[in-house]
């Protein structure tokens, strides 16, 4: 990890009206060290993000905070005084009220960066990112840390362009949050391995007549267990990831072969051509044959 001086705070950072435009916007981004029994936050902290402990504040904007080491309290209105520790990140949500301070036995080493944007919004509202779970578990990471020092390094210079590479800094960062949370969530349930070898067996048999029953049999799981936790690892209930693999097999079909449709949605295990049509044009929004003049520029 890059060394950093004892505190580092970028702050004001300007936007114009482009940079709103896409859709998402960095006002500060910063670093600071506190040493055990030091008065926090400590008097450099910037005026316009200072609270006291005791008072707790609220912010107009997103902030994601990544702790390094130590460990300390965080408070919420949806999260009622949770532990938090190296490894940990936490996101503050606009118009709630928080606190949060380090241990004086430890203190700890924080890295934070501030934002706000119709991205961000959107993310919210779809509950990627919810009140109730402010807190991500994702361990000590020397490429989230090297993100929030590029942000850092970034901001300092404000070259041109500069709010559009911190977005894709922020962007990085929530998908590396959201992502390794959930891995590690999975990883305690010691599920992981079952899923990527249900993905394998499906890979090698959704052309033939294979069920999820029958998937959820070989890796040695009841199947009502199965489904729900593929669902939440994967995103698709078992039988629909089957059907996206036929579908995306049948793409590669339509674009390299010149096999009929007949003969295609019968290789990819579909025992009805017009039921392949349906299922394909209800997930492409084109037929099979539209989809295949598209791809070999026959519409063009």
């Amino acid at each position: 990890m890059i060394p950093l001086e004892q505190s580092l705070h970028i702050k004001y950072l300007p936007e114009n009206d482009q940079d709103v435009l896409w859709g998402l916007t960095v006002h500060t981004v910063g670093y600071q060290h506190i040493e055990s029994n030091m008065v926090y936050p400590p008097c450099n902290h910037p005026t316009r993000y200072l609270f006291s402990v005791e008072k707790g504040r609220i912010l107009d904007e997103y902030q994601l905070l990544y702790i390094t080491r130590g460990k300390g309290t965080f408070i919420s209105e949806a999260c009622k005084s949770c532990q938090v520790k190296a490894g940990n990140m936490f996101l503050l949500f606009p118009g709630e009220w928080h606190n949060y301070s380090p241990h004086k036995r430890t203190g700890w080493d924080e890295y934070w960066i501030g934002f706000k944007g119709i991205n961000m919004d959107n993310r919210f509202k779809n509950n990627f990112f919810n009140k109730q779970k402010p807190i991500f578990n994702i361990g000590i990471n020397e490429e989230i840390v090297h993100l929030y020092q590029q942000g850092i390094k970034i901001a300092k210079e404000q070259k041109t362009g500069f709010q559009q590479m911190l977005a894709g800094i922020v962007n990085y960062l929530l998908g590396f949050t959201y992502s390794l949370d959930r891995h590690l969530f999975f990883e305690e349930l010691n599920v992981i391995n079952n899923i990527n070898k249900a993905k394998v067996i499906m890979l090698e048999n959704f052309q033939h007549e294979i069920s999820p029953e029958e998937v959820a049999q070989q890796v040695n799981m009841s199947y009502s267990w199965f489904r729900r936790i593929f669902k939440q690892y994967t995103g698709f209930a078992p039988v629909q990831y089957i059907v996206e693999l036929k579908i995306q097999k049948s793409k590669e079909l339509l674009t390299n072969s010149m096999m009929s449709i007949k003969e295609i949605s019968y290789q990819v295990g579909f025992d009805n051509s017009d039921y392949f049509c349906t299922t394909f044009k209800k997930k492409t929004g084109m037929t099979p044959l539209k989809y295949r003049d598209f791809t070999q520029g026959k519409n063009l």
